[in-house]
């Protein structure tokens, strides 16, 4: 501040004939003079020339005479009450003002108050000037301001209340609690808006250029949004009733990963309601980031400027306000530092607000209930991802790395989107073919940058083209199984048994026989560290299953279901409870896996329509199985002493087939007979110390 005085005194500026009579208010009758007039001279000389004291302000300070500049300073204010008293701010500033007034329903005070902390900003003699009473209590700062614009100390008082319409518009508002200098805690919304109101004569709305912004067109229909069907029905009319009566505090709060379309869903839904979206800006003018607590004076301001116009708020990254604590043990949010305004503003706010984030994670329960709805705007499913990849992408992809690629569970359509504009203006330097692969390339980055699993191009999961259930060794007819599913629709099964042999194949070859998308989650999918974190992700999981209409099978799901009477933490018991509530509740087919039977919680196995055991293959199993495999790897029909070995291995699994199929891109399998040995070596492996049998200890292939 200094220096910045020293600057200014430098510069004699122009006063304007309010600034002059303000001035010398608070010279006189609020009493700045015995700060600005010293023995020796004035404190900034370039007012006092600007007052009309030149001759005093260039006397030697041996010539200086307090006294009779004191008495110098009262004359010209005396002069001032009597020739300026209906002088008013500039014209711009005072029509815009009064428009603003209009707009809003500001009193008299309220227009006095915040003409004034607009020429605070604008006028550097004056903000000098009442730097010079120093620190103020809050009652002195009324005090002050009353005498200043010569406005009643009540109707001061009324304006700057929190109560107040022009401190509940956010326009003026006064900072309270410790004392501070007026200039310092009188709060005008920002520098910028300062700037527009006082240099050019506009609609108000425009004023907030820099804070609000109407949002563009959408790019989307409300057809692309069919995963959410059930609660558009609820949201759309809601939101159409609450523009059409003019229904206050209503609010809706979004959340969902990065890209999967928020924004696109708040211009979507302005535009079907035929009404403007305008968006609370993250940036200024100068692309810095806006803080929260700026963006929620900016909202502020903004609900009273629109609050007779059909529109709708978006107020996007709302992490900024409800999650910005800081520090290393979690500080207070800037909602809840202001919780008492922001529950008054979810309850009353005039103006629809859609609000947007990536997760409801650190939003305080006190919040979340003022919102009239809180919905997650999942991933689409895999049909719907599908489509968006044709629509966008069918230029680039052929129809198999279509669907390949639509298996991607956490694929948003911002990502397609993105990936597909960025390939697609370098498509004609390298072609259709690398183009496809590129597009594929940064799809995979950005999904593994997320956290994400990358594209699969060659899927180890895929199930053979021959695959049959009749290979698997259960103790049920699993197509007859099957065939009652495709008419129930409805189920939910156990299947237990050894690692590998054909409890998530049979999962994915059920989901084809249903004509299901199948969504898989293992254990390392849904555990988290945090405490909490993996009841969310149980019910995520369940509610992505029924939101897709996909067949759901959990691997390892012994460690979600052990038996509650062991349960030596909390933790333990309410994870059980999750799932087995989840369960209870999931209106599709579930199906859960594991190769522990023992020690499940006996309430969760009641809970299973059906138990069915997968044990290691049969005899006549494993010949079959390595007929087939011979046949799609192209080698010779077995010999009979090799069906008779293969019949000889304990433990053998579908597993163990898929595992040496593999093999054979690396380690050429050229008969059945190292097919044989390969399969014997995977027995040996869960037999430790177990020496082979005789024909696979000397066995020499052919």
């Amino acid at each position: 501040m200094k220096a910045r005085r020293r600057h200014l005194s430098k510069v004699a500026f122009q006063l304007t004939p309010i600034v002059r009579l303000w001035l010398l208010r608070l010279l006189i009758p609020i009493g700045a003079h015995r700060q600005f007039v010293s023995h020796m001279g004035f404190n900034d000389d370039a007012t006092a020339a600007q007052l009309g004291l030149e001759e005093w302000a260039s006397a030697m300070p041996r010539e200086f005479d307090p006294k009779l500049v004191r008495a110098a300073l009262r004359t010209a204010h005396e002069s001032a009450e009597l020739e300026l008293h209906n002088e008013c701010v500039p014209e711009i500033l005072r029509a815009n003002v009064a428009r603003i007034a209009k707009l809003v329903g500001l009193s008299d005070a309220d227009c006095r108050i915040l003409e004034f902390a607009v020429m605070l900003r604008c006028e550097p003699t004056l903000d000098l000037m009442i730097g010079q009473l120093g620190v103020l209590s809050t009652i002195r700062k009324f005090h002050t301001l009353a005498l200043l614009l010569n406005v009643p100390e009540d109707e001061i008082r009324a304006s700057l209340d929190g109560q107040g319409i022009l401190a509940k518009s956010g326009l003026v508002v006064l900072s309270r609690g410790c004392a501070s200098t007026l200039n310092g805690s009188l709060d005008l919304l920002s520098d910028a808006f300062a700037d527009h109101i006082s240099t050019s004569a506009s609609d108000p709305i425009s004023l907030l250029r820099d804070t609000v912004a109407l949002s563009a067109p959408a790019e989307l229909k409300i057809a692309d949004y069919p995963h959410i069907t059930a609660t558009l029905d609820i949201l759309r009319p809601h939101l159409k009733h609450a523009i059409e009566t003019g229904r206050k505090g209503v609010n809706v709060f979004l959340y969902g990963d990065p890209g999967t379309g928020k924004t696109q869903l708040a211009k979507v839904l302005a535009q079907e309601l035929a009404c403007e979206l305008f968006e609370v800006a993250s940036q200024d003018n100068d692309g810095d980031t806006v803080d929260g607590s700026q963006r929620l004076r900016a909202f502020r301001v903004a609900q009273s400027f629109f609050a007779q116009r059909k529109v709708l708020f978006l107020f996007d990254e709302v992490e900024d306000v409800f999650n910005d604590g800081e520090g290393m043990f979690g500080g207070k949010s800037t909602a809840q530092k202001c919780k008492a305004w922001v529950n008054r503003t979810l309850e009353e706010n005039p103006v629809p607000t859609l609000w947007l984030a990536n997760s409801i994670s650190g939003l305080d329960p006190a919040f979340i209930r003022r919102f009239d709805m809180v919905f997650e705007l999942p991933v689409p499913p895999k049909k719907q991802r599908a489509r968006i990849l044709n629509e966008i992408c069918s230029d680039l992809l052929d129809a198999p790395s279509i669907l390949r690629i639509a298996e991607a569970p956490k694929l948003a359509p911002a990502v397609v989107a993105k990936a597909a504009s960025l390939v697609r203006s370098i498509h004609a330097q390298i072609g259709p073919v690398a183009a496809a692969s590129a597009f594929e390339l940064l799809i995979g980055n950005t999904l593994e940058a997320q956290g994400h699993a990358a594209i699969r191009k060659h899927d180890p999961n895929r199930l053979p083209e021959f695959y049959d259930p009749n290979f698997i060794h259960a103790d049920a007819d699993l197509a007859g199984v099957a065939s009652g599913l495709q008419t129930a629709k409805s189920g939910r099964l156990c299947l237990y048994g050894p690692p590998g042999t054909g409890k998530t194949a049979y999962g994915r070859w059920l989901a084809e026989q249903l004509d299901m998308p199948l969504l898989v989650k293992r254990a390392s999918d849904l555990m988290s560290k945090y405490v909490g974190e993996n009841e969310k992700n149980i019910a995520r999981a369940f509610h992505e299953a029924a939101d897709d209409g996909a067949l759901l099978l959990i691997d390892e799901v012994d460690g979600f279901l052990q038996d509650r009477k062991g349960a030596q933490r909390g933790w333990e018991v309410s994870l059980v409870n999750e799932m087995l509530a989840q369960m209870e509740s999931f209106p599709g087919v579930f199906i859960a896996s594991t190769n522990l039977m023992e020690g499940l919680d006996s309430a969760a196995l009641r809970r299973f329509d059906l138990k069915v055991k997968f044990d290691f293959l049969k005899p006549d199993q494993a010949c079959e199985l390595l007929r087939r495999h011979c046949v799609s790897l192209g080698l010779p029909t077995p010999q009979a002493e090799h069906l008779a070995h293969v019949r000889r291995l304990s433990q053998l699994t579908l597993g163990d087939f898929a595992v040496v199929a593999r093999q054979n891109r690396f380690r050429a399998i050229r008969c059945s007979g190292d097919f044989v040995k390969a399969l014997g070596a995977e027995c040996a492996v869960k037999q430790p110390g177990k020496k082979p049998i005789g024909f696979l200890h000397n066995y020499v292939a052919h």
